[in-house]
């Protein structure tokens, strides 16, 4: 008997019946005022899902496994994905205690140590989180124990496991995490900036101008590129979780050749650009070649162009003579050195958008809200948090 003739251990039937097989609830997280784009996106995937709502926080749908490694893939916009494992009510922690130790846990964990735990509670009469984890990890640990199930001892989980556990008046949700590293880490640049935006917020701003990589884009003040790598991968068709890993791949449920066909289905589906129709510049020399290296690695230079320019000192018409989108994310704050610096600067970045890039759609990080009344034209505003500070995503037509 070879081993694809083998019988499936009761393990794997439990598996496959409760996890794989049958439908689940899936929470895709998203940053605030991000759920209606997360909510678009998941409807517009054709996938086979249902009960697709925006809740507190993110969009909540229900679907197989599959579903959950295709909204990993191709969401742009949430920040992980979460497979619901089990609700109930506890007020006390030997209720807590009773209802963790008899979740299945063999039907959702690595066979190797044991996952983070991450607690947050509001309206409960349990209410202290470290308390919380600590018991629920304990609860886990019965739970292999009394089950007879071989572990490893491990100092630490592979591939960051994490359970989520929130509590709101006294009923608990666990959930576990699918997606590992926060979704914005599309897995492309190697190099940092002082303060770039996230790829979720900047793929979000994108989105909103309806941006589909058929018109030009310039990205003037490019810093680390996030602006320009997202908008290269909208343009040629590549899913955003196409260069990392997720932490479903060590799931006992997972399939590498499931995994496998899902990634075949999208290659036939990438762009090939007849030219390249994205402009990166920035006048730092450091942050060009670097934002050039990571082009070339990632096999995008067929549509991202990088430049050392500084934005006050050249004309969209010098790029392309077609009209499209311009991005800028000025920098304020600390790496200006005062407010009335960054102040100065993007009242100068407003006026030369007016001047030269009427026609044009822009999508503009205002540093302070403030600030917009100072705008010589009139943008919608998406309000966002960004590093304590309050910050407003505007998009739009420049008329």
């Amino acid at each position: 008997m070879t081993s694809d003739q083998r019988p499936e251990s009761p393990l794997s039937k439990r598996i496959k019946r409760h996890v794989i097989g049958r439908q689940r609830m899936y929470f895709a997280a998203t940053s605030p005022g991000f759920e209606g784009l997360c909510y678009k996106e998941l409807s517009d995937l054709g996938l086979s899902i249902e009960n697709l709502s925006v809740v507190e926080g993110g969009v909540e749908f229900q679907g197989k496994l599959q579903d959950c490694y295709q909204a990993n893939l191709h969401l742009r916009t949430a920040s992980r994905i979460l497979l619901r494992i089990d609700r109930f009510k506890a007020s006390g922690f030997r209720q807590l205690e009773k209802k963790v130790a008899d979740i299945p846990w063999e039907l959702y964990l690595p066979q190797q140590g044991l996952p983070d735990l991450h607690v947050t509670t509001r309206h409960c009469r349990l209410y202290h989180s470290d308390a919380i984890g600590q018991r629920c990890l304990d609860s886990i640990s019965n739970h292999w124990s009394k089950g007879g199930f071989r572990r490893e001892k491990i100092s630490s989980p592979p591939a960051d496991t994490t359970i989520f556990i929130r509590g709101v008046d006294d009923w608990f949700t666990v959930s576990i995490d699918s997606s590992g590293n926060h979704l914005h880490k599309r897995g492309l640049k190697r190099h940092h900036g002082k303060a770039p935006l996230r790829e979720t917020q900047t793929a979000a701003a994108l989105l909103l101008t309806g941006y589909k990589g058929t018109e030009p884009l310039i990205d003037p003040m490019c810093g680390t590129g996030t602006f320009s790598l997202e908008a290269a991968m909208i343009a040629k068709s590549i899913p955003p979780g196409w260069f990392r890993e997720f932490t479903f791949r060590h799931w006992p449920s997972f399939s590498q050749k499931r995994w496998d066909y899902l990634k075949r289905q999208c290659e036939p589906l990438f762009n090939i650009p007849r030219g390249p129709r994205i402009f990166a510049s920035d006048q730092d020399p450091s942050a060009c070649s670097q934002l050039e290296k990571c082009i070339q690695q990632n096999h995008l230079s067929d549509i991202i162009t990088v430049a050392q320019k500084n934005f006050f000192d050249f004309l969209p018409g010098q790029m392309t003579d077609q009209t499209g989108v311009v991005v800028i994310n000025p920098p304020f704050g600390k790496r200006l050195g005062s407010p009335e610096k960054s102040e100065r600067l993007f009242v100068a970045i407003c006026d030369k958008l007016n001047q030269a890039y009427k026609g044009w759609k822009v999508v503009l990080v205002v540093p302070d809200r403030k600030l917009i009344p100072k705008m010589p034209f009139k943008l919608d505003v998406l309000p966002f948090f960004h590093g304590g500070l309050k910050p407003a995503l505007m998009f739009g037509g420049i008329t």
